[in-house]
């Protein structure tokens, strides 16, 4: 089945490329202004220009238009390719604290996570977003394991879910600043257990 392309997105270029750049940058800063809970339609045409109609019918809602804002800043953070995974992960955590410290970004994770609660459609881009990002890291550990550094069934995937996820349990659980100390205890916790074989296939059943 073809993807559907994020709300917003109809035409790469043109009319349609200057609406969504005023519409998405609108919405970034009302995010910073007062959060998602304050983003609305009406504000969004205020500040961007956009008569509120075309917003509406492109996007339908405040929830797809941050779907769309993710949809743009999903792929800002660069993939280390040091030659050494354990280099690339403390490198990885550092970029990853790195965007978080914005506190536009961080407004961002927010608000998708709350719009993504009233809107499937607006879950669909997330999970999307989220795992071709994860599926473009995953190239760290694969080349970790082609350099025999890690076991041929470690699961990539794993590995950056352990490094990724103390940030957004600091960021949406705990609501604590996200700092250096996190990022190097994330990676060096996913490095040592992929280097002790924690994310390989797991016993079989027990006979």
């Amino acid at each position: 089945m073809t993807e559907r392309p994020p709300h917003g997105s109809a035409r790469p270029g043109g009319r349609t490329a200057r609406t969504r750049a005023a519409v998405l940058a609108a919405a970034f800063e009302e995010l910073d202004d007062g959060g998602f809970g304050a983003l609305s339609l009406d504000k969004l045409a205020r500040r961007s220009g956009v008569h509120v109609s075309t917003i509406r019918r492109r996007w339908r809602s405040v929830e797809g238009v941050v779907a769309d804002l993710l949809a743009q800043h999903s792929t800002t953070i660069a993939t280390p390719d040091t030659g050494d995974l354990r280099q690339d992960l403390h490198e990885l955590a550092q970029a990853i604290a790195g965007f978080h410290a914005a506190p536009r970004n961080r407004n961002l994770i927010e608000a998708i996570v709350a719009a993504a609660a009233y809107d499937p459609s607006v879950a669909e881009v997330v999970h999307g977003a989220f795992a071709a990002r994860t599926e473009t890291v995953t190239q760290i550990v694969s080349q970790a394991v082609d350099r025999g550094e890690l076991a041929p069934d470690t699961d990539a995937t794993d590995v950056i879910a352990a490094l990724s996820a103390p940030f957004y349990y600091r960021l949406l659980i705990n609501r604590r600043p996200i700092d250096d100390r996190l990022a190097r205890t994330s990676a060096e916790a996913a490095y040592t257990a992929a280097l002790a074989g924690v994310f390989g296939p797991g016993p079989g059943p027990t006979p």
